[in-house]
């Protein structure tokens, strides 16, 4: 299996297991995780208090070309990140690029915002089911959701088995 670096979009208010399980996942596979919000160095917290983060690499100073994956973990992160046009602009330009992305819970916020779900498969926390559908998705309402091998989306962390399962196939393509 070759080494993979996925890019993970992440700031203050992360659902805690949706980064820290897939995170570990993929270094136990031998992938490399860097994470991006808007300046290297910062510390984002958990919404849970669990887990706090140390930033690998500011929006700024990254390129979609650089990795091979793109992770959206939930909670408050993704809603915070689509304020900003830049981190928007990234997740679209990863979905136009074809490499796969994992967005579990809220995550699938992003992507609204980039305007790529339309016409694909997908699912989401219960809050943001009509806006993913709002915005050209067909919803299903399970514990993962595979789309051409280039997206996959979960619910909740309760589905973490299921997504980082999907996520590592995918990575060892």
């Amino acid at each position: 299996m070759s080494n993979k670096k996925i890019a993970v979009l992440i700031t203050d208010e992360f659902e805690d297991a949706e980064f820290t399980s897939p995170a570990d996942a993929y270094k136990q596979a031998g992938h490399q995780v860097v994470t991006i919000e808007k300046k290297a160095g910062n510390v984002v917290k958990g919404k849970q208090g669990e887990a706090s983060v140390t930033i690998d690499k500011s929006i700024d100073d990254v390129s979609v070309e650089e990795f091979d994956a793109l992770l959206l973990p939930g909670g408050h992160s993704p809603d915070s990140l689509r304020g900003d046009d830049r981190f928007v602009a990234f997740t679209k330009k990863f979905s136009d690029s074809g490499k796969p992305i994992f967005a579990i819970c809220h995550g699938p916020q992003l992507l609204i915002n980039a305007d790529v779900l339309r016409g694909r498969k997908a699912t989401t926390v219960k809050p943001v089911v009509v806006d993913v559908k709002n915005a050209g998705a067909d919803f299903y309402d399970r514990e993962v959701v595979v789309d051409n091998d280039t997206l996959v989306t979960s619910r909740t962390p309760d589905d973490l088995p299921a997504f980082n399962r999907e996520a590592l196939r995918i990575l060892a393509k």
